[in-house]
C-alpha cells in the first residue's frame, strides 16, 4: 500500500471520528440514602428506588451506602437499588462496619468501562471516607468520568481539607470530562469547597446554592454537583429536591449538556 493511500486512510478515519463526536445530555443525581433506613427508620428500598425512577437520572452518586451490614438486613444495597431501577451499580468501601461494609455507590444507565476506589486521608480517630471513580461511555460515544464521594462530617474542616486536596491531586489534571458529585459536607464559603473549585466548577445558577440539609427546612448547602472543563458543559437545570421521608438530605439533580 502506498504511503499516500495510508495517509488518506488515516486522515479519513480522523475526519469520521470527529464527525461522529456528538453532544450528550446527562441527568445527574446526588442522593444520600441514609443506609436505607429512611427518616422513619423503616428500611424502605422500594421508596428509594421509586425516587430514582421518578426523576430518571442517567448517573447517580449514592452516599451512606451499606453493603451486607446487620442494620441493612444483610442486603447489598447498591445491587438491590440497581435491580429496582434497572441501572448498573458499583460499590466502594470506605470502611468495614456492622459485620459488613459502608461507603459510596454509583448507579448508571450506561455500562462501566473503568472504576477505582480511592481511600481518602483522615485523622486517626475520624471515620474513613472514599471516592468512587467510574468511567462510562455514553450512547453518543463520549467517555465521562463520574466520581461519587462523601467527605467528613465533623464541624472542624481538618479532614475535609485533606480529602479535598487528595481529590484535586488525583483528578485535577485528568484528560476526561469529569463530574464530582456527592455529600461534601462543605458550605459555599468553606475552605474545602475553595480547594475543590481550583479544578472543578459549580454552576452559578441560583438554585444550585440553595440549602440541601436538613431535608425538612434546609438551611445549609453541603451536597454538590461539580464539573471540570467548564467550557465543555452547559447546565440546563439544577434542582434541590427535598423529599423528607427517603433521606434527611435533599436530593440534588442537574441536567447538563456535554459538548465534545
Amino acid at each position: 500500500m502506498s504511503r499516500l493511500r495510508i495517509l488518506c486512510i488515516i486522515f479519513f478515519g480522523i475526519t469520521i471520528f470527529k464527525t461522529q463526536a456528538q453532544a450528550d445530555t446527562l441527568r445527574v443525581m446526588s442522593f444520600n440514602i441514609l443506609h436505607g433506613a429512611t427518616t422513619q427508620n423503616d428500611f424502605n428500598l422500594d421508596t428509594l428506588a421509586g425516587v430514582i425512577n421518578h426523576y430518571k437520572p442517567h448517573l447517580v452518586a449514592l452516599q451512606e451506602v451499606d453493603f451486607k451490614t446487620n442494620r441493612a438486613k444483610k442486603y447489598d444495597l447498591p445491587t438491590e437499588l440497581g435491580i429496582r431501577t434497572k441501572m448498573a451499580s458499583l460499590f466502594a468501601r470506605a470502611m468495614y462496619y456492622d459485620d459488613g461494609e459502608y461507603g459510596e455507590a454509583v448507579l448508571s444507565r450506561y455500562s462501566f468501562v473503568a472504576s477505582e476506589n480511592i481511600a481518602l486521608p483522615h485523622l486517626p480517630a475520624s471515620e474513613p471516607r472514599a471516592a468512587l471513580i467510574t468511567r462510562v461511555k455514553t450512547k453518543n460515544g463520549n467517555t465521562i468520568r463520574f466520581v461519587a464521594t462523601h467527605l467528613d462530617h465533623q464541624k472542624e474542616e481538618t479532614d475535609r481539607i485533606m480529602q479535598a486536596k487528595a481529590i484535586v491531586k488525583a483528578l485535577g489534571d485528568t484528560e476526561y470530562p469529569t463530574l464530582l458529585v456527592g455529600d461534601l459536607n462543605a458550605e459555599p464559603d468553606s475552605e474545602t469547597l475553595n480547594i475543590l473549585t481550583e479544578k472543578f466548577t459549580k454552576t452559578p445558577h441560583k438554585t444550585a446554592w440553595q440549602g440541601t440539609w436538613p431535608a425538612t427546612g434546609p438551611t445549609i448547602c453541603i451536597d454538590h454537583i461539580l464539573f471540570n472543563t467548564p467550557q465543555k458543559w452547559q447546565v440546563l437545570d439544577y434542582e434541590v429536591l427535598c423529599e423528607n421521608y427517603a433521606s434527611d438530605h435533599c436530593i440534588v439533580m442537574a441536567t447538563l449538556v456535554y459538548l465534545p
